[in-house]
């Protein structure tokens, strides 16, 4: 029983130890394992396990002849991906403005996180009786159109990775609540091209959504209302046009 404490101690000291290595790339493009022996305080043997470690996840590679260790492709794949997590949401605002404009109705951008997904951007409709901003919030990618939409994108090898389980939670008394019924709904929106959401992630809320951005890492584009707007299919079919269109007529920066 007394091993547990002392297991997880390890642990964490051998992943904050691992990190600081990380941290270490940030001023220095080659590290040696005195190096990282004598910053971490740490033997040169447990120096060498850490920077190993690293190496076989990629986020290190080792130099053939000098045997010293640079930052490994994970890392750059890291860094690309905040990078551009960062940028779609400038690039997106133009479309987003005259969205919003032109139709008068909540537009939002989301990108996937897990099995949720975060609103990036929000530019509320000016109406009256309308759907609030939801910048800064993560929701359950299953009950929101965006989500879904991402979702319908991902290889089945990496839905199930996210989704192991059959059941699934709810929001409200329409959100989809089985991953059987989800993957259902996926294939629905890989036939048509664009996800809906019809009170599922809140009363009286429809929405609907396209992707937007690079195939490697996209986001969505989402149109929220009142239901009592966009409850007919001719509606939402409409709202995707639009979105569809304003996408199309306004040439998007090419990515760095």
């Amino acid at each position: 029983m007394s091993d547990g404490p002392m297991n997880d101690t390890r642990l964490v000291s051998s992943v904050d130890n691992a990190l600081s290595i990380l941290l270490l790339f940030k001023s220095r493009n080659v590290l040696r394992v005195a190096d990282v022996a004598a910053q971490l305080g740490v033997a040169r043997s447990t120096a060498h396990r850490l920077l190993v470690s690293l190496t076989q996840r990629g986020f290190a590679v080792q130099e053939p002849v000098t045997r010293a260790y640079t930052p490994g492709p994970e890392l750059t794949e890291i860094g690309l991906a905040v990078v551009d997590m960062l940028d779609i949401r400038g690039r997106a605002r133009p479309y987003l403005s005259a969205l919003a404009e032109e139709m008068r109705e909540t537009i939002s951008l989301v990108t996937l996180e897990g099995t949720n997904v975060r609103f990036l951007d929000s530019l509320e409709s000016p109406q009256i009786l309308r759907v609030g901003s939801r910048t800064g919030q993560l929701l359950p990618a299953h009950c929101v159109s965006g989500g879904k939409v991402l979702l319908s994108t991902l290889s089945r090898d990496a839905f199930d990775a996210l989704y192991p389980d059959e059941k699934l939670p709810t929001l409200t008394s329409r959100s989809i609540g089985t991953k059987t019924a989800l993957l259902k709904a996926l294939d629905v929106i890989r036939e048509r091209g664009y996800a809906t959401n019809q009170e599922e992630s809140e009363p009286d809320v429809t929405a609907v959504a396209v992707t937007f951005g690079p195939a490697n890492s996209p986001a969505a584009i989402t149109v929220a209302a009142p239901t009592s707007r966009v409850e007919s299919v001719e509606a939402q079919g409409a709202a995707v046009q639009r979105i569809i269109e304003a996408t199309r007529n306004r040439k998007e920066p090419a990515a760095p």
